[in-house]
C-alpha cells in the first residue's frame, strides 16, 4: 500500500489491529503489533525489521524485541485471525500446502539442506506447513508449522555427540521441548486440529500429491469427520468399485480367516485406460485471465488399496469407496494429472473439478504473502519470532482481503 492509501485505511486498520490484538494484555504490545502491521502493508522492497522501522519513522529495536522476545502468546491471536478469516471469505474447501524459506546459514530454527516445491531444488532453507482457508475469489492463511528435519531433533540423533550439539542449537532458537521432528502431513493433521479446538471445521481439505499420495494422511481427514480432495500419482494402487473381499472357508485349525481382497489392486493410470479416453467430458472450472479453463476429465469409484490398508478396513473387509478423477486433455496420449476424493458419490463431476482445481489460489497466496508482505523477510532466529512473524503477516493479509471485499474500501490490487 502506498503512504496515502495506509492513511485513508487508517481507522479501519485500527479497529483490525484491536480485534486482532485483543488478546495481547498490554497496551504497548498491542500498538506494537498495530504498527508491524503499518510496516507489513506499507510498500518497501524489504519488510525486515530495519526497513520498516525507518520507513514508519520508529525504533527497530522496539519491533524486535516485540516479535522476538516479548511475552505475548500467538495462539490466541492465530485463533481471532482463523474464525475472522472463515468469516469473511466463506471457503468452499482449505488447502494444505508448503513454502520454503531460503536463509543462509545453519542458526534458524528448522533450516537444512532440504527439497523445496517452491524452489524446485534442494536449498538450505526452512519449510513452513499451512493451511488456507480457500475460494477462487478470495484466500488466507488459518494456521502455520514450522517443519522441523530430523537433524534438529537431538532425540533422533546417533551418537550422544551429535545429540548434545542438537540439542544446543535447539536451545539457541528457543525450540520447545516438546517439539520434535513431524512429517509434514502430520503437521497438517496436527493443525486441523487445533482449528477444531477454535471450533472451525473445512467443507473439504485440498493438498498436492505430496500430502495426497499418503494413506495415513487421507485416512486421517476422513478419521476428523472431514472430506478430502488430494493430488495422487498415478501409480498409486486401487481395487475396482466392484470389488468384494472373499472368506475362505475356515479348516478348524489356527485362527479364522478373515474376508481378503483375492484380486491385485492395479495402478490408478490403469483404472484410468481401462476406461477409456471416450469415458473423458470437458469441463470448465473458472474463468481464466484471458479466457474460461476448461479440459477433458473422467471420474470413476475406486477403493484405494496401498501398502497397509488394514486399518481403513470396514467390518466386512471392504475398503472404503473413494471418487478417482483424472484429467485427460484431448492432446494428451494419457491422463496428465489424477485425484482421490471421498466427496459423495452424489458429487457431480463439475464440483469434483473445481475442487481439485482451486489449489492454483495458493500460488496467489504465496506470492503476495512473500512478495508484497514481506513472509520471507524474516531474520530473526528463534522459533517463536517465526511463529509470530508469519501470524502477522497472514494478519496483514487478512486486513487486504476485508478491503477488497468490502465495495465501499478503496483497497490496493
Amino acid at each position: 500500500m502506498t503512504p496515502e492509501e495506509l492513511a485513508a485505511a487508517r481507522e479501519r486498520l485500527e479497529e483490525f489491529a484491536a480485534e486482532m490484538f485483543a488478546p495481547l494484555t498490554r497496551s504497548d504490545q498491542r500498538n506494537k503489533g498495530q504498527t508491524y502491521l503499518r510496516g507489513l502493508l506499507l510498500d518497501g522492497r524489504r519488510k525486515s525489521m530495519q526497513p520498516m522501522a525507518e520507513r514508519l519513522g520508529v525504533d527497530h529495536q522496539g519491533l524486535q524485541q516485540f516479535v522476538s522476545s516479548s511475552t505475548w502468546a500467538v495462539e490466541p491471536v492465530r485463533a481471532r485471525l482463523a474464525r475472522r478469516a472463515v468469516e469473511v471469505i466463506a471457503p468452499d474447501a482449505w488447502v494444505v500446502d508448503d513454502t520454503g524459506f531460503v536463509k543462509d546459514g545453519t542458526a534458524s530454527p528448522g533450516v537444512a539442506r532440504q527439497y523445496s516445491g517452491t524452489l524446485g531444488k534442494v536449498a538450505n532453507c526452512q519449510i513452513g506447513v499451512s493451511v488456507h482457508a480457500v475460494t477462487d475469489a478470495a484466500s488466507c492463511p488459518l494456521n502455520w508449522r514450522l517443519f522441523l528435519p530430523a537433524s534438529w531433533d537431538d532425540t533422533a540423533a546417533a551418537t550422544p555427540e551429535a545429540a548434545a550439539a542438537i540439542a544446543a542449537r535447539r536451545a539457541r532458537a528457543g525450540i520447545p521441548a516438546g517439539v520434535r521432528h513431524h512429517p509434514k502431513w502430520r503437521l497438517a493433521l496436527e493443525m486441523l486440529d487445533e482449528l477444531a479446538g477454535w471450533r472451525l471445521a473445512p467443507a473439504a481439505v485440498v493438498a498436492d500429491a505430496g500430502y495426497g499420495n499418503n494413506a495415513d494422511f487421507r485416512a486421517g481427514i476422513t478419521a476428523r469427520g472431514s472430506r478430502y480432495m488430494v493430488a495422487v500419482d498415478g501409480d498409486l494402487t486401487a481395487h475396482a468399485a466392484e470389488a468384494v473381499p472373499q472368506l475362505r472357508p475356515y479348516s478348524g485349525r489356527g485362527r479364522r480367516p478373515r474376508p481378503r481382497y483375492r484380486t491385485t489392486p492395479v495402478g490408478l493410470r490403469a483404472h484410468a485406460f481401462a476406461a477409456g479416453r471416450n469415458a473423458a467430458v470437458q469441463v470448465t472450472w473458472r474463468d481464466g485471465s484471458r479466457a474460461p479453463l476448461s479440459s477433458s476429465f473422467l471420474a470413476l469409484r475406486v477403493r484405494p488399496a496401498g501398502r497397509n490398508p488394514t486399518a481403513r478396513l470396514a467390518a466386512d473387509g471392504s475398503l472404503p469407496l473413494a471418487w478417482l478423477l483424472a484429467e485427460w486433455p484431448a492432446e494428451a496420449a494419457e491422463p496428465t494429472d489424477y485425484w482421490l476424493s471421498d466427496l459423495p458419490e452424489t458429487t457431480p463431476l463439475t464440483e469434483l473439478v473445481r475442487l481439485a482445481k482451486i489449489r492454483w489460489r495458493i500460488e496467489h497466496d504465496y506470492r503476495e504473502l512473500k512478495t508484497g508482505l514481506g513472509l520471507d523477510h524474516f531474520e530473526g532466529r528463534t522459533w517463536t519470532g517465526w511463529h509470530r512473524h508469519v501470524t502477522l503477516v497472514s494478519a496483514a493479509q487478512l486486513f487486504l482481503t476485508l478491503l477488497r471485499t468490502d465495495p465501499k474500501a478503496a483497497a490496493p490490487a
